[in-house]
């Protein structure tokens, strides 16, 4: 881990996932960084069903895909996509 923390959100904070990229390694296709309370999400975008919702630590999703980096500036209400691991990252602002 690097000494210097990229996210505002500190290592030790529950992040949000899914099943499907903790358990069946599919990859961070999808990143949401909410306004109402700052928490983040990192999905792969094929599920939206409750049951496969994961809570982790942030540094869990950091140490799982450290390509997450190039985004961890962005802004609350903001999101971010990419269609391929390691591919580029869109942002997006959250209901525009």
């Amino acid at each position: 881990m690097k000494s210097h923390w990229p996210f505002d959100q500190g290592p030790k904070v529950a992040a949000v996932t899914s099943r499907q990229v903790l358990e069946q390694n599919l990859p961070i296709l999808r990143v949401v960084h909410y306004s109402d309370d700052a928490s983040w999400a990192f999905t792969c975008g094929t599920t939206n069903d409750s049951e496969d919702i994961r809570i982790v630590a942030m540094e869990e999703m950091l140490n799982l895909d450290n390509s997450i980096v190039q985004i961890a500036d962005l802004p609350p209400g903001w999101g971010a996509s990419r269609t391929v691991a390691n591919g580029p990252w869109s942002k997006y602002q959250l209901g525009a």
